[in-house]
């Protein structure tokens, strides 16, 4: 969203006597362009409320909303949200690769509060965690 509100180069444009590389960079460093995105947006709530706004921002934002709502599940930070909520928090651990270098297979845990509540496997460590907090999701829901 950064980019396509070419916060970046605004940014830039804008900058009074910076190094001229460092103002490149921020003005093109993913982390920097989120930043900008969510002070804009927190400005313009201060200045205008939630109800002037609400259309123009769902509108921006609409195609990475519908990608959330049509099966990007991000399952650890679900995990972490719903947990965060109960005040506890998870930790993950490898338990297992294997494989060729080129094919590995990974088994994670996720552990909350020193219990191991999910198991997963993937082609990545990220994607073996994912099913792992796939798993406590699922069992912390089946014990609420």
């Amino acid at each position: 969203m950064g980019r396509r509100l070419q916060l970046g180069e605004r940014l830039a444009k804008h900058a009074a006597e910076s190094e001229g590389a460092e103002i490149g960079r921020l003005a093109t460093n993913r982390n920097v362009l989120a930043a900008l995105v969510e002070a804009c947006l927190g400005a313009l709530y201060l200045e205008h409320g939630f109800e002037p706004i609400r259309e123009a921002i769902v509108s921006a934002f609409a195609d990475r909303i519908d990608y959330a709502v049509e099966g990007h599940v991000d399952f650890k930070t679900e995990l972490q949200e719903e947990l965060a909520r109960r005040g506890r928090t998870v930790s993950y651990a490898v338990l297992e690769v294997e494989g060729p270098p080129h094919d590995r297979r990974f088994t994670c845990a996720a552990t909350i509060d020193g219990e191991e509540v999910g198991v997963g496997s993937g082609p990545s460590k990220k994607a073996a965690e994912q099913a792992a907090a796939r798993e406590a999701l699922s069992a912390l829901r089946g014990n609420s």
